[in-house]
């Protein structure tokens, strides 16, 4: 890095008070030092908001379809992200506890994430890398709910996306964003939370991580390239906080 470009990134600073043991010169030559000009902002709180499960089962509760209930759910249960969820193909869905009949090896029921550029939603998957996370056979149960429920919406019958419009036009079009959003607003107001999909994706890691869940099997689940990308997901609770500190005061009496 050349000496102009330091000096824009830094300007001088007096110090009307010196650290200690920091000599000043004989004529205050060494009060002025070069500080940077560049901070990197603090994270905001918002950044790393995340729905602990008594709060994710609220939303469930409140939900008054089976496709909002299974939205909710997959979201809680894979810590997808919503344009991943939104982006799911019926084909992705190998439900059943043996898939080898649809070609497929993995064991137990499990969905299939994988980035599609031609999403008629736009929805788009953030990693270039498909992956595969198992579920529960609760969630396989509130998929085939959903399932009877947009039966009924004969416009939805030849779309293959996951997630439809089934209350409003245009019925049986692939659901979009904005519709994800007004749904989390909703029952958001309902439960006088405050609920995003991305909090949900949060709360899945979080509960991975303090159930013991090595490291590289929550950043494969998440999707994640980096480990590092997996440090804004590790939320401690006031009860992590609070054992700490008691762990180490009990270890300062004995």
């Amino acid at each position: 890095m050349d000496a102009e470009l330091v000096g824009r990134l830094s300007e001088p600073k007096y110090l009307s008070w010196l650290p200690p043991g920091k000599d000043a010169g004989e004529d205050g030559q060494f009060r002025t030092v070069r500080t940077k000009i560049l901070k990197l902002p603090e994270p905001s709180e918002e950044a790393v908001e995340y729905l602990p499960p008594e709060e994710a089962d609220q939303l469930f509760q409140v939900a008054t379809r089976a496709r909002d209930r299974f939205l909710i759910a997959l979201l809680g249960c894979t810590g997808e992200r919503i344009s991943e969820a939104l982006g799911l193909r019926r084909q992705d869905m190998h439900l059943l506890s043996d898939s080898r009949m649809l070609g497929c090896r993995v064991e137990g029921p499990h969905i299939h994430v994988r980035r599609r550029a031609n999403n008629a939603n736009g929805a788009l998957a953030k990693s270039r890398f498909a992956r595969v996370i198992p579920v529960t056979e609760d969630l396989a149960g509130l998929y085939a709910d959903y399932q009877l429920e947009r039966d009924e919406v004969p416009e939805a019958a030849d779309c293959d996306m996951v997630f439809v419009n089934l209350f409003h036009a245009p019925l049986g079009r692939p659901m979009r964003y904005g519709t994800a959003k007004e749904l989390f607003d909703r029952l958001a107001k309902k439960t006088q939370l405050t609920a995003r999909p991305h909090m949900l994706r949060h709360g899945a890691a979080t509960a991975w991580v303090r159930a013991g869940v090595d490291e590289d099997v929550v950043q494969d689940l998440m999707g994640h390239v980096s480990r590092s990308s997996l440090t804004p997901y590790l939320h401690a609770s006031d009860a992590d906080k609070r054992a700490a500190v008691e762990l180490v005061a009990a270890g300062r009496r004995s």
